[in-house]
């Protein structure tokens, strides 16, 4: 059986990470996805241009991260 490849997220399910800065904190990418489509392509823009990562927090929770600075 296949598995959907997020192109922001990887092999990640989008509902398991959630955005941690903005006014969009604490939402998940599935969310932002369906809600904010023109934000969604944005955050595709900063994970191909090396601005964008994911981390795995204490609290087991997958977060978005955006540098200003390239990583």
């Amino acid at each position: 059986m296949a598995q959907n490849i997020s192109p922001l997220t990887g092999i990640i399910e989008e509902d398991k990470v959630y955005i941690d800065f903005g006014e969009h904190e604490g939402k998940s990418i599935l969310e932002v996805a369906d809600t904010l489509p023109e934000f969604y392509d944005f955050l595709i823009e900063k994970k191909n241009s090396g601005m964008c990562a994911i981390r795995r927090s204490k609290d087991k929770c997958f977060r978005l991260y955006v540098s200003k600075k390239v990583l």
